[in-house]
C-alpha cells in the first residue's frame, strides 16, 4: 500500500504540469482564433473610426469612436440619410502629421490597427451625412431655409444650428450629383467643410462612391454614448427618386 502512494505522490506534479500546460495550449489556440475572427469582421464586415471634428455635431462629437459597416456600398446600396465614412477625395484635409508613437506602446497600436480594434489614424478619412444620390438635384435654400432634394423640401431634425431661425445651409447652392457619386453634408453644418466647400476641388465637390468606406451605424464610445446611427429615412421618405425633367 505504501508503494502504491508513494507512485501516486511521484505522477501527482507531472498530472498538474501536463493540465498546466493543456491550459495554455488551449489559451493560446483561443487568442489565435480570436485575433483571426477579429481580423476578417475589419476585413470584411465592421471597422472602428474616430471622430476628429466638430462637424458632425450634435449627432457625433469630437473623440467618438464608431463602427462602420463594410457592406456598403459594396453589397448594401448607399441611402439619402446615411452617415458614411470616406477617404480624402482631393484637398479636403489640412494633413497634420500623425501621433508618432514609439517603443512597446507603438508595435501594441499598430496591432491593434491590424486586427481592427483600433482606428487607422494613418489614412485621411471623413464622416458625413449623404443628402444626394446619383442623379439628385440637391438645392438650398428655398423660401422657408431648407434644403431641397429633386425639388422636395427636407425637414432635417439631425442639425444643429446655433438658431433655429437660420436657414439650412450659410451657402447657397444647387447641384446634379453625377452618376457614381455622391453629395454630402456635415450634421454641423455652419461648421462643415463639405461638399459645399469643395465645389471648386478635383470632384467638384462631390464624393465617388468608390471613395466611400462603409456606413457608421454604430457609436461605441464613450459608453454613455453608446446607440444606433439613425439615417432618418423618414426625412426622405417624400423625395422622388429623380428630379423632374
Amino acid at each position: 500500500m505504501a508503494e502504491v502512494d508513494a507512485r501516486s505522490a511521484e505522477d501527482k506534479p507531472q498530472s498538474l504540469g501536463r493540465s498546466a500546460l493543456l491550459m495554455l495550449r488551449d489559451l493560446v489556440v483561443i487568442f489565435l482564433i480570436a485575433i483571426l475572427i477579429s481580423f476578417l469582421v475589419k476585413t470584411f464586415l465592421m471597422r472602428p473610426f474616430y471622430i476628429p471634428s466638430e462637424s458632425m455635431a450634435e449627432t457625433l462629437q469630437v473623440n467618438d469612436r464608431i463602427a462602420v459597416s463594410l457592406l456598403q456600398p459594396e453589397l448594401i446600396d448607399i441611402e439619402r440619410g446615411d452617415i458614411v465614412v470616406f477617404e480624402d477625395p482631393g484637398g479636403w484635409l489640412q494633413h497634420a502629421p500623425a501621433e508618432e508613437r514609439s517603443g512597446a506602446a507603438g508595435y501594441m497600436h499598430d496591432f491593434l490597427v491590424f486586427i481592427g480594434l483600433a482606428p487607422d489614424e494613418s489614412h485621411g478619412y471623413l464622416v458625413k451625412r449623404v443628402i444626394g444620390l446619383p442623379g439628385d438635384v440637391v438645392a438650398c435654400c428655398n423660401d422657408f431655409g431648407q434644403v431641397t432634394v429633386n425639388g422636395t423640401p427636407i425637414n432635417e431634425p439631425y442639425l444643429h444650428l446655433e438658431d433655429a431661425s437660420l436657414p439650412a445651409s450659410g451657402t447657397e447652392f444647387e447641384v446634379t450629383v453625377p452618376e457614381d457619386s455622391l453629395w454630402v453634408l456635415g450634421d454641423n453644418r455652419y461648421h462643415s467643410a463639405d461638399s459645399r466647400a469643395h465645389t471648386a476641388g478635383p470632384h467638384s465637390g462631390f464624393v465617388p462612391i468608390d471613395n466611400v468606406v462603409g456606413r457608421a451605424i454604430l457609436t461605441t464610445w464613450p459608453m454613455d454614448r453608446w446607440r444606433w446611427l439613425d439615417n432618418h429615412a423618414d426625412v426622405f421618405a417624400n423625395v422622388p427618386e429623380h428630379a423632374a425633367p
